[in-house]
C-alpha cells in the first residue's frame, strides 16, 4: 500500500468511527507515551506523518471540531531556536527536548526584616507556541509531552495539587493533600509525581547584614540557612490521584531551606540533595534509606543534566578556563573524566551525543550567558537562546524548564 491509499483509508476509517469520547487525563498520559515511542520508529515515519499531515487539516466529521495538536508538536524541526530573543517569546527545542517554562525571581517584602522569594513563571502555549507570563502558581513541574503541568497555589505550604491543561489553560483537577506541599517533580514517564512536604514555606527570606552575593549590596535577602522546614515525601499516581506520604527526617543543617524531592532515573526511587558528603540520599517510596543505584553514583542534584539517555556518561561540573568555558562528563560508574564538552553548566540531555547548556563567550563574564545546543567531540555551538545579563530577574536572569516534546 502506497502513501496516497495509506491516507485515504486512514481518512475513511476516522469517517466511519462514532464520536470520540472525549480524552481523560489518564488518556493524555498514555498518547504522549505512545507519541513519544512512536519518534523512533524509522520505517513508518513517513507514511506516518502524511498521515498526521492531513488529518490536522480536516475537521471530525462527527464532532464537528478541529482536531488540535500541540504546539510543541507543529513544527518537527530538530533545532528550533530563537538566539535574538531573550528570554525567549517563542518556543525553543531541540531533538525531542524543549524548553517548557522559564521563571524569574523576585523578593516580596512582608515585613523590614522578613520577605518571601517569588516565581514568576511564563509557560509554554500550547495553542500558539508562544511563552505566557502566569502570576498564578507559586510552582510548576511540566509532564513528558508537554500536555499537562502540576502546579501549586501562591501560599505555600499547598493544601492540594493542580493538574494544568497547557492547551486550554485550565486546571482539570485538584488533587488534595493532608500534608502542605511546596514542591513537585513528575516521574520520567509522567506516571508519577513526586511532592515534598513542608511545615513552613521554604522560600521565606530575612535580611542580612552583610554581602551574601558579592554585589556590594549589604543587606540582602536570604533563607535562613540550616533551618529547614522539610517534612517528607507523597509519591502520588497521577492517574488515580492515590498516594501515600512518607516522613523523612535528616539534619537540617545538611540541607538546604528548599530541598526538594525528585526521582531515580528509573523512576523506582526518589532522592534527596544533601549540602555535605554524600551529597545524595535515595529512598524508596515507603521513605527508607537505600543505597544509590550503581548507574547515579555520580550523579550529583546540581548538575541538571545527570545521566546520559544511553547510561554511559553523566554530567559533571565545570572545567573551562579564560579561553572557553567547558564541563566535564564522567564515566558514571567510577566517575572519571571520560571527555570535556563546550558549556558553562549542562542543563539536559538531547540524546547521547548533544546536551542544551549554558554557555558565555570567551572574555565574557559568568552571567553573561545563553542557551546552546553543545556536541560531544565538538567545539562547535548552536546558539538557542539570546544572552542573559546580569545576576537578578529584574536584570534579565531567567531559569530553564526543561520537558520531552
Amino acid at each position: 500500500m502506497n502513501v496516497e491509499e495509506l491516507v485515504r483509508d486512514s481518512l475513511r476509517e476516522q469517517a466511519d468511527e462514532p464520536m470520540p469520547v472525549q480524552p481523560g487525563f489518564a488518556d493524555r498520559v498514555l498518547t504522549a507515551r505512545r507519541r513519544r515511542r512512536t519518534r523512533t520508529l524509522a520505517s513508518v515515519a513517513a507514511a506516518t506523518a502524511a498521515v498526521v499531515a492531513v488529518a490536522v487539516a480536516v475537521p471530525l466529521l462527527d464532532s464537528g471540531k478541529d482536531d488540535v495538536r500541540l504546539a510543541s508538536e507543529m513544527n518537527p524541526s530538530d533545532i528550533i531556536a530563537h538566539p535574538d530573543q531573550t528570554p525567549p517569546r517563542d518556543l525553543i527545542a531541540a531533538g525531542n527536548v524543549a524548553l517548557a517554562s522559564y521563571y524569574t525571581w523576585s523578593t516580596v517584602k512582608q515585613t523590614d526584616d522578613r520577605g518571601t522569594a517569588v516565581r514568576t513563571y511564563w509557560l509554554l502555549d500550547q495553542k500558539t507556541g508562544k511563552y505566557v507570563k502566569t502570576t498564578k502558581w507559586s510552582y510548576i513541574a511540566v509532564a513528558p509531552g508537554m500536555r499537562t503541568a502540576a502546579v501549586l497555589e501562591k501560599d505555600l505550604p499547598a493544601q492540594r495539587i493542580g493538574l494544568l491543561d497547557l492547551l486550554t489553560g485550565e486546571v482539570e483537577r485538584w488533587i488534595p493533600v493532608g500534608r502542605g506541599v511546596a514542591g513537585v517533580e513528575f516521574s520520567p514517564d509522567g506516571s508519577k509525581l513526586v511532592a515534598t512536604t513542608y511545615s513552613t514555606n521554604p522560600d521565606l527570606r530575612y535580611r542580612a547584614d552583610y554581602d551574601s552575593d558579592g554585589d556590594g549590596k549589604k543587606n540582602d535577602w536570604m533563607p535562613q540557612f540550616g533551618q529547614s522546614g522539610r517534612t517528607g515525601f507523597y509519591v502520588i499516581d497521577v492517574e488515580s490521584g492515590e498516594g501515600s506520604w512518607s516522613e523523612v527526617t535528616y539534619n537540617s543543617q545538611d540541607l538546604n531551606v528548599r530541598q526538594d524531592f525528585a526521582f531515580s532515573r528509573d523512576g523506582k526511587l526518589v532522592y534527596s540533595g544533601l549540602t555535605t558528603a554524600p551529597h545524595m540520599q535515595y529512598y524508596d517510596f515507603e521513605g527508607n534509606e537505600v543505597p544509590k543505584p550503581a548507574n547515579e553514583e555520580y550523579v550529583h542534584w546540581f548538575n541538571d543534566a545527570g545521566l546520559s539517555p544511553d547510561g554511559k556518561l553523566v554530567a559533571g561540573g565545570y572545567a573551562g578556563d579564560n579561553k572557553q568555558s567547558a564541563s566535564e562528563l564522567l564515566d558514571p560508574y567510577t566517575g572519571k573524566r571520560v571527555t570535556k564538552v563546550r558549556g558553562q553548566q549542562l542543563l539536559a540531555w538531547v540524546d547521547d551525543k548533544r546536551l542544551i547548556a549554558w554557555d558565555i563567550p570567551p572574555g565574557s563574564n559568568e552571567f553573561h550567558n545563553r542557551l546552546v545546543l553543545v556536541t560531544i567531540g565538538s567545539d562547535k555551538v548552536v546558539p538557542l537562546s539570546g544572552f542573559r545579563k546580569g545576576n537578578d530577574g529584574a536584570a534579565g536572569r531567567w531559569t530553564p524548564i526543561f520537558a520531552e516534546r
